[in-house]
């Protein structure tokens, strides 16, 4: 387990952007990276550079997904056919916190982690307590009838801040959707521009 849910806002001070496009965030009022020397003028960023900082930006995306699980998400991505990079985005949006997340349960990543780690889903009717598990193209998730009353939940689906993207159904009363098929690039609604060509660079040297 990483500690990066205790500094997830320094991720998007370090980065440069507001990761989530979370209103919150401590980046919209000060745009420049933590610690005493963060305000100083960033510095030119080589190509290095830029692989790094854009493989650190989708990884911090999906919240604790550690180097090691990051890594072999991209060799999945690399060992199927087609664009590795599309690849790559389709295996995150297809784990069963990222499918939660974006069916509009929860708010956040790091919330759709902890609700799935806490048994609050069922995949086929089947109970699924393991954030990182692959959904696969009809696949049913739904929240557990024990766990309905939970007020983040209920918060959330009543008051939705985001639209669920095309390729997942949700209903909102029965708490219920299903993962219609594997996301392009494009489909994504992500707050800020990802560019996974870079994440194949970096893990390519």
């Amino acid at each position: 387990m990483t500690k990066r849910i205790d500094c997830k806002y320094k991720i998007s001070r370090r980065l440069g952007v507001s990761l989530w496009g979370n209103a919150k965030d401590p980046f919209n009022k000060r745009g420049y990276a933590p610690g005493q020397h963060g305000i100083a003028k960033r510095k030119k960023t080589s190509d290095y550079g830029t692989q790094l900082r854009e493989k650190q930006k989708l990884r911090g995306y999906y919240g604790n997904i550690t180097e090691r699980q990051f890594r072999r998400i991209y060799k999945e991505a690399l060992r199927r056919k087609g664009d590795t990079g599309e690849n790559l985005i389709g295996l995150l949006e297809s784990r069963l916190d990222s499918v939660v997340y974006r069916m509009g349960m929860v708010p956040t990543p790091f919330a759709a982690r902890q609700f799935v780690s806490h048994g609050h889903v069922r995949v086929n009717g089947r109970k699924a307590n393991i954030p990182s598990m692959q959904i696969k193209e009809g696949d049913v998730v739904e929240v557990r009838e024990k766990s309905r009353q939970i007020p983040v939940l209920i918060e959330t689906v009543q008051n939705p801040e985001r639209s669920v993207p095309e390729y997942l159904e949700f209903d909102n009363a029965a708490l219920k959707g299903k993962f219609v098929r594997m996301p392009k690039l494009a489909e994504v609604p992500y707050p800020v521009i990802m560019q996974p060509n870079f994440v194949i660079e970096f893990y390519s040297r």
